[in-house]
């Protein structure tokens, strides 16, 4: 056997082991915030498509979405379950509301900024999983959330998407503790 088919059995017998049912290797931490860059840019260019679709793409009725306001005193008070719980509730909301627009019957342009905003927010929730992020739990209370608000319109929606990326996302990625693990 040559060298080189002894260096492709062995990286065929690392596939195979890595792909071996029942053995779920452990996410690799995504650390690297170019990738919430991408979601960002995603939500920007949807937000841009409903500016310049208005009419085609309106609906009258008012969206429920999280706060983007960030208190940078009270975020770095908060400990990171805080911040996560947080982070996952407004993912949460965005998604539920972004989803309900899929019933709407809307045009093609926004159907894909929908569809691709919902894999987004999929995406994103796959991130903070590989970062050890504790998922969304809902609150026992069953009480309204103190940290949503109203929008009024479809590319209000998608600004208020573009603000949560940038801010409280973008916080809780880059303090994740993984990420900072064996740096001094």
């Amino acid at each position: 056997m040559s060298f080189f088919h002894l260096r492709l059995f062995a990286l065929l017998l690392m596939v195979l082991e890595w792909t071996r049912p029942g053995l779920s290797s452990p996410l690799r931490p995504i650390c690297d915030l170019r990738v919430l860059d991408h979601f960002i840019k995603e939500a920007w260019d949807a937000e841009a498509a409903m500016r310049a679709c208005k009419d085609a793409c309106s609906i009258a009725t008012n969206f429920t979405a999280p706060l983007t306001r960030v208190d940078f005193d009270v975020w770095e008070a908060m400990n990171i379950e805080e911040q996560a719980q947080e982070v996952q509730s407004g993912l949460h909301v965005l998604n539920e509301t972004i989803s309900s627009l899929q019933a709407s019957n809307q045009t093609d342009v926004l159907q894909s900024h929908i569809d691709a905003s919902i894999s987004n927010i999929a995406s994103i929730r796959q991130v903070l999983r590989s970062l050890s992020i504790p998922e969304y739990v809902p609150p026992a209370s069953g009480g309204e959330d103190k940290e949503m608000q109203n929008v009024s319109s479809i590319s209000e929606l998608f600004q208020v998407h573009i603000n949560f990326l940038r801010g409280k996302v973008r916080l809780l990625l880059a303090n994740a503790p993984v990420c900072h693990q064996g740096v001094s």
